[in-house]
């Protein structure tokens, strides 16, 4: 039987993450579900797999509050399947930020414009839009959106760089953003908005939801899905794709699985 795959996250205050690590540790193993979860004040942020049953659970957990934690009312949550040896341990890890930028997110900050799947082909047809992909050079190599910038980013953190240096004159312009799952999106669209761009907009779910809701002959998107797991790279219908189609890629990838 095939695991069930969750991609979660969201930024939500939490007083004690210690405390919610914790009891995400204790339901994982108890429900025997395996993956990685990150834990910081600003939320949470992970890719878990399991029995469908099991992962149902978790998520229906994480949506009811706690002693030590409010609920994840606003949970972004993406479902994929997977064989059990693409997920074979369990880490649940406390971190400063949930994607590291040297930024912190809360549900008062402002953010970028969600644009849904289904809309965001007519959004790139418009000719003023700027393109911009938000992860790192690696992964742009698997695969991107046609005439998307890549910022030849190596982490992060170097966005807020690129953003400076190479879109200082485009804070009139129409900004589009994607990455994997969202969460990346979140950071970027809120330093750009308080660095005074007008219009930024980010492809809501990410790409891992724009693949599984467009299908290919309609899809804008070129090539494979890096993701953070051992999996490695997913396409349309989030169907993983041949560990053999990205040989050259595994050993940089290896290195860069964190988050």
């Amino acid at each position: 039987m095939m695991n069930k795959v969750a991609a979660l996250y969201q930024f939500l205050r939490l007083e004690q993450p210690e405390a919610v690590r914790a009891e995400f540790q204790a339901a994982c193993t108890a429900l025997g579900i395996f993956g990685s979860i990150l834990v910081s004040p600003e939320g949470i942020n992970g890719t878990i797999a399991g029995a469908p049953a099991a992962i149902d659970a978790f998520v229906e957990r994480l949506r009811a509050p706690t002693g030590d934690r409010p609920a994840f009312e606003r949970l972004e949550v993406k479902f994929s399947t997977a064989g059990a040896a693409h997920f074979d341990r369990l880490k649940i890890k406390l971190k400063r930020e949930i994607i590291t930028f040297g930024q912190s997110v809360d549900e008062t900050t402002r953010l970028g414009q969600y644009v849904a799947p289904l809309a965001w082909n007519a959004l790139l047809a418009d000719p003023d839009v700027v393109l911009v992909d938000t992860r790192n050079g690696f992964e742009v190599e698997f695969g991107t959106f046609e005439g998307a910038i890549d910022p030849g980013l190596t982490s992060f953190t170097g966005f807020k760089d690129f953003v400076n240096e190479r879109l200082a004159d485009a804070k009139h312009k129409k900004i589009a953003m994607f990455c994997t799952g969202g969460i990346r999106c979140e950071k970027a669209s809120a330093f750009m908005l308080a660095a005074g761009f007008e219009q930024v907009f980010q492809l809501q779910g990410g790409i891992l939801r724009y693949l599984e809701e467009i299908p290919p002959a309609q899809s804008k998107w070129r090539g494979a899905c890096f993701v953070f797991d051992q999996r490695v790279a997913l396409g349309h219908g989030l169907e993983i794709k041949s560990r053999d189609d990205h040989a050259n890629f595994l050993d940089t990838a290896r290195g860069n699985i964190a988050e």
